[in-house]
């Protein structure tokens, strides 16, 4: 195993934050007991945002961001991993706090990593990733609250990355998938997905005039926040539940408390940077049982490391549709 690999590095001069390709070697990468080889990692909204240095998720520079990776442990002092096992690691701040996927090389705290499940590729981890991690944990927490394929229609807010692996897996589950996006074009792809009617974010995207409305659906899956969650909140039907796991719309939350008393409507919070090692575990396994194979081609387009500063301005712009999963080996 060469010394050497090559990485994204993030640097910052007043302020402004620039992205090279570098040579790096093993001595600069960060504390940690299992190092991998880094086959796959992915972008995210959140990744755009290091990326341009948005929010100021990085506070050491230089650095290497990508808050996703899957690979092949090359050294370990750890007990649960061994030199070869695969591995797959989402959340832990990685790519903020400590050094990311966008490498060939990474190293991390063992706790960190969850085993690779059987029948999941490296890039089928990244493929799905934090979204598609996020997404699991979103359809585990409604059917912990009894909303069941039984129960009637869910919808999924947010067309992108979540939004796509939740609806692809609400119908793997046996879920009638209702979805809201406010672009178009994705009509047809979202459908391709196993969504079976399609609502304008129109619908969602005002302020609700009344704090009830009728009752729509079970269960919802959002994406999105903001006034698109206060909207659906008052159209869920009597016991059912909404799992919030996006920002996009704003992190304010205008409604009352008619939803939660009159109709004793969950609002489910889903964290998939903290989430507990065991739940983490399940979270991936019944990914790989239930995911269908044939959603993942349709879900995600290739890059490379030095696509990625370009790729930022097209993901907070909203122009990515599904996945975008990066390969650092893989030279322009």
């Amino acid at each position: 195993m060469s010394d050497e690999f090559r990485a994204l590095v993030l640097e910052e001069d007043e302020g402004k934050v620039s992205a090279s390709v570098q040579m790096l070697d093993d001595a600069r990468l960060p504390d940690g007991d299992v190092t991998v080889d880094v086959a796959w990692s992915d972008l995210n909204y959140k990744d755009g945002m290091v990326l341009k240095g948005i929010g100021r998720l990085v506070r050491n520079y230089p650095h290497v961001p990508g808050i996703d990776f899957a690979g092949t442990v090359s050294l370990s002092d750890s007990p649960d991993f061994k030199p070869g096992d695969k591995v797959v690691l989402t959340g832990w701040r990685v790519g903020e706090a400590h050094w990311g996927g966008y490498a060939e090389r990474a190293r991390v705290k063992s706790d960190w990593l969850v085993p690779l499940p059987d029948g999941l590729s490296e890039k089928d981890a990244m493929t799905l990733g934090t979204a598609g991690f996020t997404a699991m944990l979103s359809v585990m927490a409604l059917a912990e609250h009894g909303v069941t394929p039984d129960s009637g229609p869910v919808l999924v807010t947010g067309g992108g990355g979540v939004g796509g692996v939740a609806i692809a897996l609400l119908a793997a589950h046996g879920y009638e998938v209702h979805a809201s996006t406010g672009r178009a074009e994705l009509a047809d792809y979202l459908t391709g997905l196993g969504a079976g009617e399609i609502v304008p974010r129109a619908e969602l995207a005002e302020l609700p005039k009344r704090p009830l409305a009728s009752e729509r659906w079970a269960g919802a899956i959002d994406a999105v926040g903001g006034n698109t969650l206060a909207a659906l909140l008052t159209q869920i039907k009597y016991g059912g539940a909404v799992a919030a796991c996006g920002l996009a719309g704003g992190a304010e939350l205008s409604t009352t408390v008619l939803p939660f008393l009159l109709r004793g409507v969950n609002l489910l919070g889903i964290d998939s940077v903290m989430c507990p090692g065991p739940r983490r575990v399940a979270a991936w396994a019944a990914i790989a049982d239930k995911m269908p194979r044939d959603a993942l081609g349709a879900l995600a387009e290739t890059a490379t490391l030095e696509d990625l500063p370009g790729l930022a301005d097209k993901i907070l712009k909203g122009g990515v549709r599904g996945r975008v999963i990066i390969d650092p080996s893989s030279v322009v």
